[in-house]
């Protein structure tokens, strides 16, 4: 069976051509209409010259450009990367550069980061959007193309979709997703959890988190209605699900406290909110409570990048007792535990590396073969985090392989952050490690030695690294130390660091 992402949005027109499809504040849009969108913007990026696997990039908030952009690039094989509004300049050079992308689409907002880039990167072409704006670039762009479906091209095996993950080295790394990848995962969700056709999703994850991406194409999948919502804000959230009858939706840890902070819930009318997804880090029990009395059952999702999305789901049916747990693996999926060194498979109940295997796994890293072959064994993804499954199929994540540190529900690698620090002109050695926070989680804290007679300050050090890094990647804290504690082999002893916090 031939798959294309491009071509599921096809056969949803088809099949519910008046449902609606995707819309926002501004903006409703049938299947019918976004399928032709769909196919105006494939055929735009034909009369530009671009071919199947060809890259471009998205540098959009939650909106209906980026899936028009997607699912119209898919169609003819080009390559879609989904950039992090939150990076900063360099980083986005970084990833650009990497993937080598052609054009680039990008909201009005972001124009001035945009500017920066002009002269660093690769990209030959810059789109202009805004929602609800018919005198953008991006629509101009449309209105010129045709809306016929185009003659299909990229399936199964090729990549549809490049997100950019962070990884230990310091480098994000490009991790390609196929069209089978995209095609089964959507399978997956709508196949495990209550995901009924007809039903309205709200869209406030960010589309640059596998998160906030894959739900799209169960949507699709499944003909279920998606609303954005740019950003996230906790008082707007609720007027929405009440304005739009929202039924479902994904959130993290953080997002859930913050919705409870907001005055007068009780008033509102939340009949149509059946349930919330929730991952990232795990749910407290008491959270899962507090919105259960409110008549919502939140769910569990332990989501990997390269998965194309949920491994595992935890939903409240599966008995209270096991929500400490990451749940069981989707439809179509499945996990294993592993020895890392030797790939055994372990038995219920050890702990060892949580291993994934079925269609969702990853093409492989763009660009990087070495990292592939590490993190790819004989069919399946090393995840590089412990676990055990208990005997009733319940896997329970119990540490990171890695050093990761998760802040609010984003992942931070310290390496990225050591390299950007390591080259202050103040800064001898550096070691960043996460330190528990009743607010987020984890925040980074650096620990520097100065180089001789270096005067450099903790405010400078954090400038520095507000200046090369995403707001949320930045060390909040800053400890100046005389040595950087390392074994026989130079290896630094972070373990000894985090006791400073203990």
């Amino acid at each position: 069976m031939e798959i294309n992402v491009g071509k599921m949005l096809a056969n949803r027109a088809y099949l519910s051509p008046g449902m609606e499809a995707f819309s926002g504040g501004d903006y409703r849009f049938s299947f019918k209409e976004a399928n032709e969108r769909a196919n105006r913007f494939a055929a735009f990026l034909k009369q530009s010259g671009l071919k199947s696997g060809d890259r471009i990039a998205v540098l959009c908030k939650n909106n209906e450009h980026a899936t028009t952009t997607l699912f119209g690039a898919a169609k003819i094989g080009i390559i879609t990367l989904m950039l992090n509004w939150r990076l900063q300049i360099p980083e986005l050079a970084y990833i650009l550069n990497d993937s080598g992308a052609a054009f680039l689409i990008y909201d009005v907002e972001f124009a001035p980061v945009v500017e920066g880039l002009r002269a660093q990167t690769p990209v030959k072409k810059f789109l202009a959007a805004e929602p609800g704006n018919k005198a953008n670039d991006f629509e101009k762009a449309l209105a010129g193309a045709s809306s016929v479906d185009p003659a299909y091209e990229g399936f199964n095996a090729d990549p549809a979709v490049l997100m950019y993950t962070s990884g230990t080295t310091g480098r994000p790394k490009g991790v390609m997703l196929t069209h089978d990848n995209l095609f089964w995962a959507s399978v997956g969700l709508t196949h495990t959890i209550d995901w009924a056709h007809g039903y309205r999703w709200l869209s406030v994850a960010p589309l640059f988190h596998i998160g906030g991406l894959a739900p799209i194409f169960g949507n699709v999948h499944g003909g279920c209605t998606t609303f954005f919502m740019p950003a996230f804000d906790p008082v707007k959230i609720w007027d929405v699900i009440v304005a739009e009858k929202i039924n479902f939706m994904m959130t993290v840890p953080a997002m859930l406290q913050f919705m409870l902070r907001v005055p007068d819930i009780a008033k509102k009318d939340l009949s149509s909110i059946k349930h919330i997804v929730c991952g990232g880090s795990a749910v407290p029990q008491s959270l899962i409570a507090t919105y259960d009395q409110m008549g919502i059952k939140v769910e569990q999702v332990y989501g990997i990048t390269e998965y194309s999305g949920a491994v595992t789901f935890w939903i409240p049916e599966m008995g209270m007792d096991k929500s400490n747990s990451a749940g069981k693996t989707v439809f179509h999926g499945q996990v294993k535990i592993m020895k890392p060194e030797t790939d055994e498979e372990l038995p219920a109940g050890e702990v060892g590396e949580i291993c994934c295997f079925g269609p969702q796994v990853f093409k492989g890293y763009w660009n990087n073969p070495q990292a592939t072959a590490q993190a790819v064994g004989k069919g399946h993804y090393r995840s590089g985090d412990m676990g055990k499954i208990d005997e009733d199929g319940f896997l329970y994540v119990v540490d990171r392989l890695k050093d990761m540190i998760i802040s609010g529900s984003e992942n931070i690698y310290p390496a990225e952050i050591e390299q950007v620090l390591v080259n202050h002109p103040g800064v001898a050695d550096v070691a960043v490690v996460g330190k528990p926070d009743a607010k987020w989680g984890e925040i980074p804290v650096a620990f520097v030695v100065k180089k001789a007679d270096a005067a450099v300050t903790a405010e400078e050090i954090i400038a520095h690294c507000r200046k090369n890094l995403a707001a949320y990647k930045c060390v909040k804290e800053v400890q100046f130390i005389a040595a950087i504690p390392k074994n026989s082999l130079g290896k630094v002893l972070k373990k000894e660091l985090r006791l400073q916090f203990t």
